[in-house]
């Protein structure tokens, strides 16, 4: 969900000048300055390497839910393909900014007793440590998707249906933790662009960005 936003702002976005996708499947959509990189195995790049080069920056979106996880299997997609990719491409293009979409909640320190978040915390230190230009981590907390952008998993979309009717009451109680597809794709330009306060942002922070 937050790739599709994040895609959406950056081929609207007049001064970007060319977008390329990397993953298992294709995102289904077209666009003069996007180009698609089909990949299966996101701990190796070696093969496309050559692909990878000459970017300014990287908007790491990829992610799972821990629901029905073990930490082994949760840090593999959280920790393992993260931390490959943020290698791979600190290598071959230094002066790149990388974004990784953490999660209101992660736990940097790795003390917390529950499991994601110490995992999670635990991917942007690994991030945060590369030699990139700039990297930072954002921490959104609830995300209303826009622009008919829907979450690939079943129990967000439930959810996401039901709060929709009560977000102008949630946004008004919890005004600091409410951001939109929209804003975190637009806040994810702005910080490669030209930078942000802090290396890790929350919800607050990513919307006054």
């Amino acid at each position: 969900m937050v790739g599709q936003g994040a895609l959406r702002e950056c081929l609207l976005d007049e001064e970007v000048e060319a977008v390329l996708t990397v993953g298992r499947t294709s995102t289904g959509q077209q666009h003069p300055k996007l180009r698609e990189l089909a990949h299966t195995d996101l701990t190796d790049f070696t093969a496309v390497e050559s692909e990878l080069t000459g970017y300014d920056a990287c908007f790491f979106c990829l992610g799972a839910t821990s629901a029905g996880l073990t930490e082994a299997q949760y840090r593999r997609v959280t920790v393992d393909i993260t931390v490959a990719v943020g290698r791979t491409l600190a290598r071959l293009n230094p002066g790149m900014t990388f974004v990784f979409i953490s999660g209101a909640g992660a736990d940097s320190t790795g003390t917390s007793r529950t499991m994601w978040a110490r995992v999670k915390g635990e991917a942007e230190n690994a991030i945060l440590a590369l030699p990139f230009k700039a990297a930072y981590a954002f921490r959104p907390a609830f995300i209303q998707p826009l622009h008919g952008i829907q979450s690939k998993t079943r129990s967000y979309r439930i959810l996401y249906a039901i709060a929709r009717p009560l977000m102008p009451l949630v946004k008004w109680l919890f005004p600091g933790s409410v951001t939109t597809t929209e804003r975190l794709g637009r806040a994810m330009i702005k910080a490669a662009r030209r930078g942000a306060p802090k290396r890790i942002l929350e919800s607050r922070d990513i919307n006054a960005v």
